[in-house]
């Protein structure tokens, strides 16, 4: 069995988080129109450049209303042209007094008609021609397929995604982090991402700190900005590390989560009596934790001998026996003793069991 000498240590800790690479932008495109897909001609990863046909729907109904629009585009030029010629006949009878006023009224009236009809006919057959081109489907932007949300032979309503397209540009590093830490996050810090295919590390600046928790996860969502010049490819998995935080002044007690027995509905340690050379359950209050450690608000004080590996082999005043290795790793933290090995007893009488290691462990 392992133990340590507690010790006071700062709270100064960094942390790290899982986090994954996307766009900056990341745009759903679908149709403007309704219809069926009959072709679809990208895949899922392909690179698009701007003005790439994506998708087409069966163009055949908005042929045939654009193609009824210019039938009633050139019924309206006609009408016009008589209301036009109608008039300037009225026009020249009103000079030599051959009608009235009255009537040349009606004719011009009738010319205005005309010419309103004409333009309606124009602006509905240039709005039927917009509806027949919006059956193709085109990348607005160079980027990257990120997702295919359609197949051809589905009917697809006006607006509904077909395509989703990660924008060539600036890139972010997004991951979550629960309600306890958020507060630690700043926008504009600076963090360190790191790709777990290799050992190449960037620096990021968190751009954005949700103001809400997502409501399944419970946590907040983080965006960190990467540089233009960092590449890593979209989607691919990375760490981000975020710089040490000292999250109070006073120091405190921390033990490894190995050195933790459920004792009813608390937690308690294994402490050493080195007069008796025996172990004694002691109840401790926990305050948080610390990546692998736990924070103690109370319980134990420094200088205590506590045992942190082996806990569930061990029972109330059992003797044990320390056992000194041949050689010890060096200290990493001059706040805390490093640890001895110590081996069980069955009986006072008994010899002690083989120490799994020689070295005494460290406390960190």
């Amino acid at each position: 069995m392992k133990v340590m000498t507690v010790g006071l240590a700062r709270m100064d800790s960094g942390a790290e988080f899982a986090g994954e690479v996307r766009a900056r932008v990341e745009s759903r495109l679908g149709f403007r129109v309704g219809g069926k897909i009959v072709r679809r001609q990208v895949e899922l990863g392909q690179r698009v450049k701007a003005g790439q046909v994506l998708a087409q729907l069966d163009p055949l109904d908005y042929q045939l209303a654009a193609q009824a629009a210019r039938a009633q585009v050139a019924a309206a030029v006609s009408s016009h042209e008589l209301a036009a010629s109608d008039f300037k006949r009225y026009q020249d009878l009103r000079e030599r007094n051959f009608i009235s006023a009255a009537e040349l009224e009606r004719r011009e009236a009738s010319l205005k008609a005309a010419q309103a009809q004409l333009a309606q006919a124009r602006a509905q057959s240039s709005g039927q021609g917009n509806q027949a081109s919006y059956t193709t489907l085109v990348a607005d932007v160079a980027g990257v397929v990120t997702a295919v949300e359609a197949e051809p032979g589905q009917v697809v309503a006006a607006g509904a995604p077909v395509v989703r397209v990660a924008q060539d540009g600036p890139r972010d590093v997004v991951f979550a982090v629960p309600e306890d830490q958020v507060a630690l996050i700043k926008t504009g810090a600076a963090v360190v991402v790191r790709g777990w295919s290799g050992a190449a590390s960037f620096n990021g600046v968190v751009r954005e700190v949700a103001a809400s928790a997502d409501p399944v996860t419970r946590t907040f969502g983080v965006k960190v900005a990467l540089g233009v010049q960092d590449t890593l490819a979209l989607g691919s998995t990375v760490t981000v590390l975020l710089p040490s935080v000292d999250r109070g002044a006073a120091p405190a007690i921390k033990l490894p989560t190995s050195a933790l027995r459920q004792d009813g509905k608390s937690q308690a340690v294994w402490v050493l009596d080195k007069p008796g050379m025996t172990v004694r359950l002691q109840p401790v209050q926990i305050a948080t934790v610390d990546g692998n450690e736990v924070v103690l608000a109370g319980g134990l004080q420094p200088g205590m001998q506590v045992v942190v590996a082996g806990v569930h082999v061990l029972s109330p005043g059992q003797k044990v026996t320390i056992y000194k290795g041949n050689e010890a790793l060096a200290p990493v933290n001059t706040t805390q003793s490093a640890t001895n090995s110590v081996a069980i007893s069955a009986s006072p009488g008994a010899t002690p069991a083989p120490a799994a290691s020689a070295a005494s462990a460290v406390a960190k």
